[in-house]
């Protein structure tokens, strides 16, 4: 069975490919959004948040927003602001980030291999957001946003790769993050066939980021196999928009939480009762109190910042063999939400919230002073090596576990189901 494949991609002319990229649709609100793209017409958010162009007081779940993204890709297309390539093709997409280099590889993933667990998942999905990416995208008849792929690195892709980014790119600009996107094109037919070769020998891909994108299409093609009487599984629709990088060049970023309320505990008894699993030191500010390493945690509380350190009899409970459990998540779950707090369950209660960590342990400190909210913990970042332990062993990750920066644009190519 394949795993991927070249595709014929509609993209944005050179000229206002910068101008066109935008976020990806899960990481601003509809406020951000619509600040972004209200003086730029050629936002890729006016089609992945067409939100932004319809009342602010429809719901983003309205049947008239999906439409409103329909007509606004039909425009970009009418308008000549994005055009398909004419052949099948590959592309290749860099990214750097200050010194964090990334280089992937963008084509159509099979959504068999998905299923049959060749490209495998580590997290649970939300059943509301996987319904929205579901209406977006049966709605615009295309993929805008690529799923997050990653791969066991492996000598003879990097080589070929690095042929291709020698060459003069397609796209190269800087966005207002100040990360640089760089998309060469590779029509070279003798390179399309290495690299689908040595792609397609791989015994397995890893979903990192996008598994509401990736269930939605796998659903998308059930509802469009439905209705295509003629279906032979050459559909575009049986394959969904990916880029693949190699697992050494990923990057985790922390995902810290935010506490509402600390239930029955006053600050100083919360404190006390940290100590029995944790050893617990006040540092000077966040910069001090970071994570320096796994099993190791930061406190905000009443404008005071505490390193936390699993202690031994913590340590001794905790089964290394057992790659959900030994996440820095599990024991912050296990030691101080459930029994502490009495959050059972990070995804439902709403007296928790994710903090992404490229906004950094500052935000943090806004958000508890604000007085919204009471406490934060800072983590650790989880490793590549453990979210591809975990689904290697069929098992789910807790919650909301990874933060992968830098994100990819949206935009930059679209993967149009016909």
């Amino acid at each position: 069975m394949k795993l991927i494949k070249p595709f014929r991609g509609l993209r944005p002319t050179r000229e206002l490919a910068a101008r066109v990229a935008s976020h990806p649709y899960d990481v601003l609100n509809r406020d951000e959004a619509y600040e972004l793209a209200k003086d730029n017409p050629h936002s890729f958010l006016h089609i992945n948040k067409p939100e932004v162009d319809v009342d602010p007081s429809m719901s983003v779940y309205d049947p008239r927003v999906y439409q409103k993204g329909a007509e606004n890709l039909q425009r970009f297309i009418a308008e000549g602001i994005l055009n398909r390539d004419e052949a099948d093709q590959f592309y290749v997409y860099q990214q750097q980030m200050g010194a964090h280099v990334q280089v992937g590889l963008v084509a159509v993933a099979s959504v068999a291999a998905y299923e049959s667990g060749l490209i495998k998942k580590h997290e649970f999905t939300r059943p509301e957001k996987e319904d929205d990416r579901v209406h977006h995208m049966d709605a615009l008849g295309a993929q805008v946003g690529p799923v997050f792929l990653t791969y066991k690195a492996e000598d003879s892709i990097n080589a070929l790769i690095a042929g291709i980014i020698s060459k003069t790119p397609e796209y190269d600009f800087s966005a207002d993050d100040g990360t640089r996107h760089t998309f060469w094109l590779i029509p070279d037919a003798a390179t399309t066939a290495q690299l689908d070769k040595q792609f397609n020998a791989l015994p397995c891909l890893y979903v990192a980021d996008g598994h509401h994108r990736s269930a939605a299409a796998s659903r998308v093609q059930k509802l469009r196999e439905a209705r295509n009487d003629a279906h032979n599984g050459d559909e575009s629709y049986n394959w969904f928009l990916v880029v693949l990088f190699p697992h050494d060049q990923m990057q985790i970023l922390d995902y810290n939480r935010i506490i509402q309320d600390l239930g029955d505990y006053g600050a100083t008894q919360f404190i006390d009762a940290l100590r029995e699993n944790f050893d617990v030191e006040e540092a000077d500010d966040h910069r001090a109190a970071k994570p320096a390493a796994a099993r190791q945690f930061a406190l905000y509380l009443d404008k005071k910042w505490y390193r936390l350190a699993v202690n031994g009899a913590l340590a001794a409970k905790i089964d290394d063999q057992d790659p959900v459990q030994s996440l820095d998540v599990s024991i912050m779950q296990q030691a101080i939400l459930t029994p502490l707090l009495g959050i059972e369950d990070q995804r439902t209660d709403k007296r928790i919230d994710f903090v992404g960590g490229i906004r950094g342990l500052g935000e943090l400190e806004k958000r508890v002073d604000s007085g919204e909210w009471q406490a934060a913990i800072a983590l650790y970042p989880t490793s590549i090596e453990s979210l591809m332990d975990i689904a290697d062993a069929n098992e789910v990750m807790p919650p909301k576990s990874t933060w992968f920066e830098p994100k990819l644009k949206s935009g930059l190519v679209t993967h149009v189901l016909d």
